[in-house]
């Protein structure tokens, strides 16, 4: 990867929550915990993984700078999602910690060596696994989820505006 291609995606890591408040403006908070997809993550539960994910994947960068091939462990997400009760919290909280570990983590990757880059762990799912390839995974995961919670605040004003006209023409 080029120095412009990793600029390039700090960048866009950095914009990530950003994308995620502007997908969230005008979402009913009432209909946060919906899931209007079947088998698809509400809006609260994309929120509080994306938290989770940006904990960890910021603890990941930072044992690969500091240990020597660290070992990185999968997680299941579903399960945290599941055991952490994603759809009965206050996502508040989550998006304090997504925005936080997010803009702590964009001064390091602005502060990477050429070395810093080089730097290899071995995942448990994945295999070898670099600085590079976390961020660009990183990169595209809020942005991805951005779009996931825009298409759910459709659906779920799309369902709502229809239920209102209903009621005000008497069907």
């Amino acid at each position: 990867m080029t120095k412009q291609q990793r600029a390039k995606l700090v960048k866009e890591y950095a914009a990530g929550y950003d994308e995620v408040v502007r997908a969230l403006e005008g979402f009913p908070a009432g209909k946060l915990t919906a899931r209007p997809f079947r088998g698809k993550w509400s809006a609260a539960e994309l929120v509080h993984h994306l938290a989770d994910a940006e904990m960890t994947a910021a603890i990941r960068l930072r044992r690969l700078l500091v240990e020597e091939r660290p070992v990185i462990y999968g997680y299941d997400q579903d399960a945290f999602a599941t055991r952490l009760r994603y759809n009965e919290r206050d996502i508040a909280p989550a998006l304090e910690a997504f925005r936080a570990a997010r803009a702590t983590t964009v001064q390091i990757l602005e502060g990477m060596t050429a070395a810093d880059w080089a730097r290899q762990a071995w995942h448990t799912e994945r295999g070898v696994f670099g600085t590079e390839r976390l961020l660009e995974l990183t990169a595209a995961h809020a942005r991805n989820h951005a779009a996931q919670i825009a298409r759910l605040r459709a659906a779920v004003t799309a369902k709502s505006g229809a239920a209102k006209r209903r009621r005000s023409s008497g069907r």
